[in-house]
């Protein structure tokens, strides 16, 4: 997830300090993986004021200004822009400074002329395609005043790392709503500058079909797509959005496009609801369903591919066909554009798994699909349709119709778990006061009723939070609100178990302390990996394609790590791994417990007591073998068999091997 610092800001309403703001992130569980400055390229630019503008002697198209950029001398610059006016600011480039294209400035003569500098379009500074004249800063700062400094333009980008049981960190909201019980101050949303006026209706609760500004809108798969909103606007002016929704928009990486798709997308980016708008002039009827697709039905998406869709998939359809596959891609039949008038707006809820099985079988993963997909909002989805009216009303113009439609077949209500005040002090280990607990969950949006006479909590999950399912939930984000460095290091007194361990748990102990005697290094591999054979167990819903099946057997894994340390030029390799393999059965599936080694290189570390350490070679690996076996299994014996050694029961079981393997191994990492 891109995050604006700036944005974070305007919902904190303080300034945030990068490094700080990376270290609350990390210790509230959302680690930022990277810190990208957003125009680090204009630190040499200035604002500066022309002073005097006057035709330049030897060049009709050329003028000489006058330049005051804050220090004693003013400058020449000779200037071919077209509105260079006097008295008026624009960002200027001094000698020596560099633009963002690696253009380094130097005092140049330009037709008899010196100029002393460059007077700077947006174009040429990195921040717009306009490059017919001039930027015109309307600003009061001082010349001089760098540039970053008197406009809203420096901010860093944070990479942060959300995990799939958050899906509320996809949004700005989501991240200030964290920070916000961080820092202990309130949030709320950005102002929307021109937006003061606008007052959005409440919307109009219908169950399965309604009528929003002439437009039929109905819920046909009431499984796939459990709640849809929808508003209609007339009269807009599609264009290129305002400064300041762009720079936010581009902040977070996201491309701006014009003002009613920038709508759309800056909800996305601010509160986790992917949004879709819609030309009404190009819907058939005007009519819009949300029903499932038909097997075998046609639809060009935004991205110019005509796709196939399937019965399994929900798509958003007028009377000619499907218009968009819901949650994943809107038809580029209806794309808005720049002779679009009126505009239909969609905010729906479809359920995570059929987006899921859309977006695999289409290969087409988005935005909107990584949101769906890992659940958003059912219960606030109006916010988001509210925020969308007013960005498209205030950056568009136009009217909003009627009140939106809100479409709600089987209504519901957020879960309510019950939280005991005793059970987080057995689980934390210390006594947390009632008014403690009930702010940290305050704090992330739940609503809580005490119940004192049985020291219990009633808890109202926020929909944002579809993580929180019981009690457990509840006390995990207790603790991390309080903040895990403020609990107690000391050991505290405890009672000892009185069972035994499982024998294979004591098998699988005496293994792994043998193989680290042995001077083995512990591997903890992923139970995944490509088909073995007929009984490998086939995943339904795989990492990759390439790790698509459970492991049967634990040593291909380890050759990976072996290779992929040859790779890096390391060729001593010592790993072992206790872990479990699975196999086909009637029942799905069997699972074993296994050990397994691989060692190639020195048999030893290097020490200056041996010019040269020796390599490991067949009669190691047979002791190596014996040595598990004996912890693992006593009764079994080691036989020779070819060229390798395997181990068997007394009741003629094999229950282990050892010998060469087939590797892709360098000749230099020795056997």
């Amino acid at each position: 997830m891109n995050v604006s610092r700036r944005w974070l800001e305007a919902f904190l309403r303080r300034p945030l300090d990068v490094s700080d703001l990376t270290a609350r992130l990390a210790m509230l569980g959302a680690p930022v993986d990277a810190v990208e400055p957003i125009h680090p390229g204009l630190g040499d630019i200035v604002v500066a004021l022309v002073e005097d503008v006057r035709p330049h002697p030897n060049a009709d198209r050329l003028r000489l200004c006058t330049v005051n950029d804050g220090t004693a001398e003013r400058r020449q610059v000779v200037c071919g822009a077209p509105n260079v006016t006097t008295g008026h600011h624009y960002p200027f480039a001094p000698i020596g400074a560099t633009l963002p294209g690696g253009l380094r400035i130097e005092k140049r003569k330009l037709r008899g002329e010196y100029s002393e500098g460059m007077l700077c379009s947006a174009r040429e500074l990195g921040l717009g395609q306009d490059h017919d004249g001039l930027w015109e800063l309307h600003t009061d700062a001082a010349p001089g005043t760098p540039l970053l400094e008197a406009m809203p333009l420096a901010d860093d980008r944070l990479v942060v790392d959300v995990t799939p049981n958050r899906p509320d960190l996809l949004g700005h909201k989501g991240i200030a709503r964290e920070l916000s019980a961080a820092y202990g101050v309130p949030f709320r949303l950005p102002v929307i500058p021109g937006a003061e006026s606008i007052d959005v209706p409440p919307a109009r609760r219908e169950q399965s079909d309604g009528i929003v500004g002439g437009v039929s809108v109905a819920i046909e798969d009431a499984e796939g797509c459990p709640r849809f909103h929808a508003a209609v606007i007339r009269g807009v002016t599609v264009a290129p959005s305002p400064e300041w929704m762009r720079r936010r928009l581009e902040a977070a990486g996201v491309r701006a496009i014009n003002n009613v798709v920038d709508a759309t997308n800056y909800v996305l980016l601010e509160l986790n609801q992917p949004m879709h708008a819609y030309d009404l002039a190009r819907l058939n009827g005007p009519e819009v369903t949300a029903r499932r697709a038909r097997e075998g039905e046609k639809l060009e998406t935004l991205d110019g591919t005509v796709r196939t869709l399937s019965s399994e998939m929900t798509v958003i359809a007028d009377p000619a066909g499907a218009i968009g596959v819901a949650g994943v891609m809107g038809g580029a039949g209806t794309e808005v554009s720049d002779a679009t008038t009126d505009v239909f707006l969609e905010c729906a809820y479809f359920a995570p798994a059929r987006i899921r099985r859309a977006r695999r079988t289409l290969n087409l993963s988005t935005d909107a699909s990584y949101r769906f997909e890992r659940g958003v909002d059912r219960w606030n989805a109006m916010e988001a349709m509210r925020r969308c009216i007013e960005l498209v009303l205030t950056t568009a113009g136009g009217t909003l119709a009627e009140a939106p439609l809100d479409l709600w077949p089987e209504p519901s209500h957020p879960p309510r778990i019950f939280l005991r005040l005793d059970r987080v002090a057995q689980v934390l280990g210390v006594e947390l006061t009632q008014h403690q607990v009930e702010q940290h969950l305050v704090a992330i949006g739940a609503t809580v009723v005490a119940k004192p006479e049985d020291r219990r909590i009633a808890v109202d999950v926020p929909g944002w939070r579809p993580d929180l399912v019981g009690e457990i939930d509840l006390i995990e984000e207790v603790a991390r609100l309080h903040g895990y460095g403020e609990f107690p290091s000391e050991l505290r007194s405890y009672r000892v178990g009185s069972g035994a361990d499982a024998p294979i748990e004591r098998a699988v102990d005496h293994v792994r302390r043998g193989l680290v005697a042995e001077g083995l290094l512990e591997a903890v591999t992923l139970p995944v990996g490509p088909q073995e054979d007929e009984q490998s167990v086939a995943l339904i819903n795989p990492l990759s394609s390439a790790d698509a099946w459970l492991r049967r057997r634990l040593l291909p894994g380890l050759v990976r790590q072996a290779e992929l340390n040859w790779a890096r030029q390391s060729r001593d390799i010592r790993l072992f791994e206790i872990g479990t393999v699975f196999a086909r059965s009637a029942r799905g599936a069997d699972e074993e417990r296994h050990a397994a080694g691989v060692v190639s290189g020195a048999r030893v570390p290097a020490h200056w007591t041996a010019a040269e350490p020796p390599v490991w070679d067949e009669w190691d690996i047979k002791g190596l073998l014996e040595t598990a076996v004996a912890l693992a299994n006593p009764d079994a014996s080691v036989q020779v068999d070819g060229t390798a050694w395997i181990a068997r029961h007394p009741d003629g079981t094999m229950v282990g091997w050892a010998g060469a393997l087939d590797a892709d191994s360098p000749p230099w990492a020795a056997p």
